[in-house]
C-alpha cells in the first residue's frame, strides 16, 4: 500500500546539482496534497524538477508555458477527468509521456488513457515500487527515443559526405543481403569489371566470381564472421564484361585482394542478433597472380575450424571409393549437421558460435580413427570419410560412439550448452558409386532424421530417396505453380448477423496440382515459406483477390476483403509498397482491405515487425489478429500495431454452449468493445455457436455453417442469394 509523504517536498538546495536545462521535467496532477508531495518525495532525484498542481485548469495553465517529459496524472480531478488534459495534449500535438493513475475498477478508464497513448495505467492502491519502476521505464525509453533522433541527425548530416567517399573509392565496395545477392555496389564496379552496376544490384556474387576460385570464395565474399576470424587479405580473382570496358583494355580475370566482415542487427540491445548479410571490400592487384599464391594449406583447409575443406574431402573419397573397388572393401559417408546451431548464434553471439563450431570440429576429430577424414561441408555440417570398414556394424560403432561423444555439454561464454547432432550414413558399394551419390544420399538419410526429432544416426535406404525426391520434386513444382495457372484463390464469406448480409470475403490460397489434386495448404504453405517463395504467393494471391473485390464491389460497394500474411512477408522491406501498388492498380479504397496475422506474430517485438504494421495502418489498411486468445500478446500490441479486428479462435468456439458461461469468449468481446475493434468469430458450424456469440456482442462470423471456402463463381452466387438463416451442409474442407 502507497502511505503519503509528510515530509518536505524537495530536499535541500544544496543537494541539487543539475542546470535547469539538463533536469528531468515532472509534472504530477492530483487534487490531493499529500498524494501529490508523496509522489513528489518519491521520485526525486538530482536530475529531477517536478512540480505539482492540483486541477486540469492549472495542468493546462502550466502546460501552455512549459513543456514536460512525463506527467504523472490522476484520473479523477475536481474539474474535470484527466482524460481531459491527455485531449489536449493529443490537440497540440505534444509530446509528453503520461502514467495514468486512478482508483476506477471499470475498463473504461484504462481503456480511455491507453487509446489516448499512455505509456502507463496504475491501479490504486499500487506500491512505491511499482510507481518507481513504471516511471524509470518510461524515462529510459524517452532518453533512448532521443538518443535515437541524435543519432538519426548526425547520420543524415554526414551521409553525404559518407557516399562520396564510398563512391569515390578506388576499392571495390559491395554489401550482400543474406542470400548473397548483391544490395550495392559502389561505382568502382564499372571501371574495375566493365559491368554496369544496375545489372548486377540482385544478382548473386557468384556471378563475378572467376569459376576456379568459387569454391574458396565462397564463405569469404558472403562472410558470416566479424571480429579477427573475418576474411582479411584473401587473393581472389574476378571476372571481366566481356563487353564493356576494361581500364587497362585487357579481357583476363581481376585479382583483388578481399576483406569481408558479417553485417548483423537487433532490435534492441537484449534482443537476439539476426544475420543480415555482408560487407566487403576489395583493392585490385596489377601484375598479382591469386593462383600462384593461394597454393598450399589455406587452399585445401577451412579457415575456421582448420580442417580439410571439400576439395581436399573429395579428391580423398574419390580415391577411397577406386581403392575399394580393387579390395572389394567398404567404405562409409557421414553427413552430420548440427540441431539448433542457429539458436546459439542468436541466443549468445557469433563469436560464440565460431567457437562452438571449433569446439565441435576437434570433438568429431577425437572420435574418429586416424585415417578417417573430416571436413566442414557448410556453416554447421561436416562431412565424414570412412575408408576400409568392414561392415554395415563398423559405421554403426563410430556413429554410436560420435553421439556418446556429444552427451558431454560444450562450454559457451559462462554457461553449458549440450549439442546434439542428426547424422546420416551411406555405404559404398550399396548406396552409391560416386562421391556425388554418396555425399547426396548421407544427405538425404541425415534429413529423415532431423525430421524425426534429430540426436540420431540413420542409414540411407532407396525409400528415403524416393520421399526426398518426392518432396523436392514437389518444391520444384510449387516455384513453377504461379506461371502455370495452378494456384487458385477461394472465398469465405464473413457474415453480419445484425445486417443479414455478407460483409466481408477471406481469400485463402488453394494449389490445384495437375497430377496430385489439390494440394492441402498445411502442407505446401510452410514448403513455400521455407523455399522463400511465400512472399511471390502473398503478392499473387493479393492482386487476384483484389482484382475480383474491384469487381464485387460494383455491386456490393461495402463489401471488404481480407487475406492472410506470413510472419515471412515481414522480412521485405516493400511490403508497404507492394500493397499499395495492388490497391491503386484496381481502384479500391484502402479501408476495404484487411490484412490478418497471426497472434504469435505480436509476440515478436521488434521494430521491423511493428514499424511496417504502423505503416500499413497509416495506409488506411486494417489489420486482424485471426486466431486472437491461443497466445500471450498485451494489449499494449492491439494499440502499438494498430490492430482494428480480433477473430476469437475456432478453438473456443468449438466449445460453446447457448446455456453455459463462457468466460474467455467473454472477455475478448470486452477487449474489443473497450478498444473499439471489430470483432469476428472463426469456426461457427452451429446454430446454438451462433445465437451464443450473438448474445455475447459478436456480430460478425464465418464457418461452414454459412459457407465453406469455395471458388470465385461460387462466392459469386453465395452474394447473390445469400439469406439468413442459411445452413449449410458441413463438407471435409481442405485445411481451411
Amino acid at each position: 500500500m502507497f502511505i503519503p509523504w509528510k515530509g518536505q517536498p524537495f530536499p535541500p538546495k544544496g543537494n541539487r546539482h543539475s542546470s535547469a536545462e539538463a533536469l528531468v521535467r515532472i509534472l504530477v496532477i492530483d487534487d490531493e496534497p499529500s498524494l501529490a508531495r508523496s509522489i513528489t518525495a518519491l521520485l526525486q532525484s538530482d536530475d529531477r524538477l517536478i512540480e505539482e498542481c492540483g486541477s486540469v485548469a492549472g495542468a493546462l495553465a502550466r502546460l501552455n508555458t512549459a513543456a514536460y517529459d512525463l506527467i504523472v496524472l490522476d484520473f479523477r480531478l475536481p474539474d474535470a477527468s484527466g482524460l481531459a488534459v491527455m485531449d489536449w495534449l493529443l490537440s497540440h500535438d505534444r509530446r509528453e509521456s503520461v502514467i495514468m493513475i486512478s482508483a476506477e475498477q471499470s475498463l473504461d478508464a484504462a481503456v480511455g488513457a491507453l487509446r489516448r497513448g499512455a505509456a502507463d495505467f496504475l491501479l490504486k492502491p499500487y506500491s512505491a515500487e511499482q510507481l518507481r519502476r513504471s516511471v524509470g521505464t518510461v524515462l529510459a525509453k524517452r532518453q533512448q527515443e532521443r538518443n535515437k533522433r541524435q543519432i538519426r541527425q548526425r547520420l543524415e548530416s554526414s551521409e553525404q559526405m559518407h557516399r562520396y567517399l564510398v563512391e569515390s573509392s578506388l576499392d571495390l565496395i559491395y554489401t550482400l543481403d543474406a542470400d548473397g545477392r548483391f544490395s550495392y555496389l559502389n561505382q568502382r564496379i564499372e571501371s574495375l569489371l566493365g559491368h554496369p552496376r544496375s545489372a548486377l544490384l540482385g544478382k548473386h556474387f557468384s556471378e563475378i566470381v572467376y569459376p576456379e576460385d568459387l569454391e574458396r570464395a565462397r564463405f569469404s565474399f558472403n562472410e558470416r564472421r566479424t571480429g579477427p576470424r573475418a576474411t582479411s587479405n584473401l587473393a581472389l580473382r574476378l571476372t571481366r564484361n566481356p563487353f564493356g570496358e576494361s581500364e587497362s583494355g585487357e579481357h583476363g580475370p581481376v585479382t583483388i585482394v578481399l576483406n569481408a566482415m558479417g553485417i548483423y542487427n537487433r532490435s534492441d540491445s537484449r534482443a537476439p542478433v539476426h544475420y543480415a548479410g555482408t560487407y566487403g571490400a576489395a583493392r585490385s592487384l596489377p601484375g598479382y597472380r591469386a593462383d600462384e599464391h593461394a597454393g598450399g594449406y589455406q587452399t585445401y583447409h577451412d579457415p575456421l575450424t582448420q580442417l580439410p575443406n571439400r576439395d581436399l574431402f573429395r579428391d580423398r573419397l574419390n580415391l577411397s571409393i577406386a581403392q575399394a573397388k580393387r579390395r572389394k572393401t567398404h567404405i562409409a559417408v557421414l553427413f552430420i549437421d548440427m540441431d539448433r546451431f542457429k539458436l546459439v548464434n542468436d541466443t549468445y553471439s557469433i563469436g560464440e558460435g565460431d567457437a562452438l563450431l571449433r569446439a565441435v570440429a576437434l570433438r568429431l576429430r577425437q572420435s574418429l580413427r586416424k585415417g578417417d577424414t573430416l571436413t566442414r561441408h557448410g556453416s554447421d555440417e561436416f562431412l565424414i570419410l570412412l575408408p576400409d570398414i568392414g561392415s554395415r556394424g563398423d559405421a554403426q560403432a563410430i556413429g554410436e560412439k560420435i553421439l556418446h561423444a556429444f552427451r558431454t555439454p560444450f562450454r559457451i561464454g559462462d554457461g553449458e550448452f549440450t549439442a546434439t547432432i542428426s547424422m546420416g550414413v551411406a555405404l559404398h558399394p550399396e548406396d552409391g558409386d560416386s562421391a556425388e551419390d554418396l555425399i547426396q544420399h548421407a544427405s538425404v538419410a541425415m534429413h529423415q532424421v532431423k525430421g524425426n526429432g534429430g540426436n540420431a544416426c540413420g542409414f540411407f535406404s532407396p525409400d528415403m530417396h524416393a520421399n526426398y525426391h518426392a518432396r523436392t520434386s514437389l518444391e520444384k513444382e510449387l516455384r513453377l505453380a504461379l506461371s502455370r495457372n495452378e494456384l487458385e484463390v477461394h472465398y469465405q464469406p464473413l457474415v453480419s448477423l445484425s445486417r443479414s448480409s455478407i460483409t466481408g470475403m477471406e481469400a485463402l490460397v488453394r494449389w490445384r496440382h495437375p497430377v496430385h489434386g489439390m494440394v492441402a495448404p498445411s502442407r505446401f504453405i510452410q514448403m513455400a515459406e521455407e523455399a522463400g517463395i511465400i512472399h511471390e504467393i502473398t503478392r499473387w494471391v493479393l492482386d487476384t483477390a483484389c482484382a475480383q473485390l474491384s469487381s464485387w464491389r460494383h455491386r456490393y460497394p461495402d463489401l471488404r476483403l481480407s487475406t492472410n500474411l506470413s510472419s515471412r512477408d515481414f522480412d521485405h522491406t516493400d511490403l508497404n509498397s507492394t500493397v499499395s501498388r495492388v490497391l491503386t492498380r484496381h481502384g479500391l479504397p484502402a479501408h476495404s482491405l484487411e490484412l490478418e496475422i497471426t497472434e504469435r506474430l505480436l509476440l515478436e517485438d521488434s521494430d521491423k515487425v511493428s514499424v511496417r504494421m504502423q505503416s500499413l495502418r497509416e495506409l488506411g489498411i486494417g489489420i486482424a489478429i485471426n486466431d486472437f486468445g491461443t497466445g500471450y500478446s498485451s494489449l499494449a500490441y492491439l494499440q502499438r500495431c494498430g490492430v482494428t479486428r480480433l477473430k476469437i479462435d475456432r478453438s473456443f468456439v468449438k466449445d460453446i454452449k447457448s446455456n453455459e458461461d463462457h468466460p474467455i469468449v467473454s472477455a475478448i468481446a470486452g477487449i474489443a468493445r473497450g478498444f473499439d475493434i471489430r470483432l469476428a468469430a472463426e469456426g461457427v458450424e452451429r446454430d446454438e455457436q451462433m445465437n451464443a456469440l450473438e448474445i455475447l456482442g459478436c456480430d460478425e462470423m464465418q464457418g461452414f455453417l454459412f459457407s465453406r471456402p469455395v471458388n470465385v463463381d461460387e462466392a459469386t452466387r453465395i452474394l447473390q442469394e445469400f439469406r439468413l438463416p442459411c445452413v449449410i451442409s458441413p463438407e471435409a474442407d481442405v485445411a481451411s
